[in-house]
């Protein structure tokens, strides 16, 4: 009897939610990240090597590129887009993929990966575009800096993010989107560095985007942080040989989330079982006390366990089940 109840529960916030997230789309989408112009990134094709000498080449074509977006951003007059641009063109970043059409797409890399013996790939959640892109990038530095001179950190932001205030990130729509291009990119990434050990991170809604690609990743480890669920009933349920991780501060909003999937017809809103319940099977590690942008910040305990868990070690600041 206590069952009707719960589903009866999770329909309505989830509905509510749909709604709200309805009637925001507009007014918030409506100069939105996409809406600034930049011209098409040159065909670079696949990743097809790791050499120091092509990397270089590699990164100079996108940096190119950026410099292009950042003058059609300043001549559609929109300094901020342009200022975050310029930032990006600095000589000293490096990133393998760049497309500054439609919100942005970019792939960025901290540390030297043509010799990376551990290599970390960051799948960011909503909100994320080249207008906020600082905060990936951070997060990335950060990490980092964790990890030591012999890894390397790839922020992949190689989709549209939906927005929270949106009706797309109650739904896998965009995961479904995003998954192959990861799986086509961490695919790239494994050939051209066969004995470096990958690992997922994967925030938010990020979590979903992962498990979607899940089965296709050849990756060590699968990190699903501050997640809203994935969409699979189970860690088994993902195909992955990969250990699969699950963390989430106590400060994390995300907490208050329903979790489930309502069918509605026309599409399914929500994504299933709690990633850190026990029956999930995920291993849980300690992601401290933080909010829901918090777990990247220096010095924070998600941060160290997190970057334990890329160099192969467990997790070692204590388990909770939130």
């Amino acid at each position: 009897m206590a069952t009707r109840p719960r589903t009866s529960r999770l329909r309505r916030t989830l509905l509510a939610a749909l709604v709200a997230a309805s009637v925001a789309v507009p007014v918030s989408g409506a100069a939105g990240p996409a809406a600034v112009p930049a011209p098409a990134p040159a065909d670079l094709g696949p990743l097809g090597s790791a050499a120091p000498a092509a990397l270089d080449e590699r990164y100079a074509a996108n940096r190119a590129g950026i410099r292009a977006a950042e003058r059609t951003a300043a001549g559609h007059g929109d300094r901020r887009r342009a200022a975050v641009l310029r930032a990006m063109a600095d000589p000293g970043r490096r990133f393998l993929s760049f497309d500054g059409r439609d919100g942005g797409r970019t792939t960025e890399v901290f540390g030297d990966l043509a010799h990376a013996g551990r290599i970390a790939v960051l799948v960011p959640g909503s909100d994320t575009s080249l207008d906020a892109y600082g905060r990936l990038g951070a997060g990335a530095a950060a990490l980092r800096r964790e990890l030591g001179d012999s890894a390397a950190v790839v922020a992949w932001l190689g989709y549209r993010t939906p927005g929270t205030a949106s009706h797309e990130v109650l739904t896998d729509g965009s995961a479904v989107a995003a998954a192959p291009r990861l799986a086509s990119f961490v695919g790239e990434l494994s050939a051209v560095r066969p004995d470096s050990r990958i690992t997922l991170l994967c925030h938010s809604y990020g979590s979903v985007v992962c498990a979607r690609a899940a089965a296709e990743l050849p990756v060590d480890g699968i990190v699903l942080y501050g997640s809203p669920g994935t969409g699979a009933d189970t860690a088994g349920s993902l195909r992955t040989t990969a250990t699969v991780w699950a963390g989430r501060s106590t400060g994390d909003w995300i907490a208050a989330v329903p979790h489930g999937r309502i069918g509605l017809g026309f599409t399914t809103i929500g994504f299933g079982p709690d990633p850190m319940s026990p029956a999930f099977g995920a291993q849980v590690f300690d992601a401290g006390s933080g909010g829901h942008s918090d777990y990247l910040r220096p010095g924070s305990v998600p941060l160290r366990n997190m970057a334990r868990i890329v160099n192969g070690r467990a997790a070692s600041e204590g388990r909770h089940h939130a």
